[in-house]
């Protein structure tokens, strides 16, 4: 029988780690048989210089990070013994938000943004893999990092004040980058996920921000 550590086994060379997983049930939107669901994120630091080295990000061709994603936990979602499921690819699309709730590893933030226990607001997934198994899992962090987050430096962090407690005001975030005051923003990586302690030391590289910015806001 799989068990975690054999996924996060097979997850580690491709510098990849299992951001949480849970049991689903009705309503959690997972093919029937489904015994257990696990998301897999980036694993850092490492990330970054481990998939700009593989071949999808040579060749030239559109959305290098998205096909790595789906050819690597395809794979490793084979190998296992189910499916693996994205992010991308929809409409429709997969609740990842919900299921990284589901989780117990990721909580909504002060700015309505993913926190999660390792990644902080950094949180992302490259994908989901589906095990027939009812996998033991681990117990969950009492609570959200920011129960205890001095300040919470987050809801004040947004120069343009597009990400606050009552959610994500996308025009005002572009409006931002737009001018020269948004240039760290673009360069560096959101300031609102910079601000978050958890997020500082989980080790992503400027550059990764940069890249996915530069997509957001094309």
């Amino acid at each position: 029988m799989t068990a975690l550590a054999e996924v996060e086994a097979k997850a580690a060379p491709h510098r990849l780690a299992v951001f949480g997983g849970f049991h689903p049930g009705a309503g959690d939107g997972v093919p029937p048989g489904t015994g257990t669901v696990f998301l897999l994120g980036p694993d850092e630091p490492g990330f970054w210089p481990h998939v700009t080295s593989e071949p999808e990000w040579r060749d030239g061709r559109p959305d290098p990070i998205d096909r790595w994603s789906a050819r690597v936990i395809g794979d490793l979602a084979r190998r296992l013994g189910g499916p693996a499921l994205f992010p991308f690819g929809g409409p429709p699309y997969h609740p990842f938000y919900r299921w990284a709730l589901r989780t117990g590893r990721a909580w909504t933030s002060p700015v309505t943004l993913l926190v999660h226990d390792r990644a902080g607001l950094f949180a992302s997934f490259r994908g989901a893999i589906l095990l027939p198994e009812r996998i033991d899992l681990p117990p969950p962090p009492p609570a959200a990092p920011c129960a205890t987050c001095a300040g919470q430096p987050c809801r004040s962090a947004c120069p343009a004040g597009a990400l606050t407690a009552q959610g994500y005001d996308v025009p005002a975030c572009h409006g931002f980058l737009d001018t020269e005051a948004g240039a760290d923003c673009l360069s560096s990586g959101c300031v609102v996920r910079r601000a978050c302690p958890v997020s500082q030391a989980y080790g992503r590289l400027p550059g990764q921000s940069a890249y996915h910015m530069r997509l957001f806001h094309t």
